[in-house]
């Protein structure tokens, strides 16, 4: 996408912000005017295609929370990302494109069940990968890499297969991520690094 086409979205829409991005046009949205803004991608500027769903925990930044949607125009060939921040760091909560894409239906349940944002307007939202009463969300920041020993959703499962759900075993963790600096020099590495698969600790 052109500058020119960058440059329209932000004169016409005053409430969008640019985004740095180091492939396609990025741009910043307000949670309460992102049915609005994508109602115009869709209806004015051809983006015709959710391609994606997804978003970013900040760990101790606020706000802690913040959706991304990754569009595509079959027209023109273009993408494009919009970000929007979630208000609240606690019950993070975005409005559902479910009424202008169908396809951010299961996009939406995946973001909700792996990181707890509720979509506001959702006919369905219900977990997609975990089981319904599974009391966390696996790619927050909080929750550790090596997984939280939790009890299988069925007594009869459990009782069947004489298994419960362990937490993995996981070379070198704990794993830590300090949380502030820029993501690409704050990805979590183990306190002990002195053992792996090779060498036992």
């Amino acid at each position: 996408m052109s500058d020119i086409d960058k440059s329209r979205f932000l004169s016409q829409f005053d409430y969008l912000t640019e985004r740095e991005s180091s492939d396609h046009v990025a741009l910043n949205c307000p949670a309460g005017k992102l049915i609005e803004f994508c109602t115009s991608l869709r209806d004015e500027f051809g983006f015709d295609l959710l391609l994606d769903v997804t978003a970013i925990d900040w760990d101790v930044a606020t706000p802690r929370f913040t959706g991304v949607y990754h569009f595509y125009s079959t027209a023109s060939s273009n993408y494009l990302r919009v970000a929007a921040d979630c208000p609240d760091n606690v019950n993070p909560v975005l409005p559902s494109l479910t009424s202008i894409y169908s396809a951010a239906d299961w996009h939406e349940r995946e973001t909700y069940d792996l990181m707890g944002i509720r979509y506001e307007g959702h006919p369905n939202l219900k977990r997609i990968l975990m089981w319904d009463s599974y009391p966390y969300h696996p790619l927050r920041k909080d929750f550790p890499l090596a997984g939280i020993e939790t009890p299988l959703p069925a007594e009869d499962v459990a009782e069947r297969t004489n298994l419960k759900v362990v937490a993995a075993p996981m070379m070198g963790g704990p794993f830590h991520s300090s949380g502030d600096g820029k993501m690409s020099q704050t990805e979590p590495s183990a306190k002990d690094e002195s053992w792996n698969e090779q060498s036992s600790k």
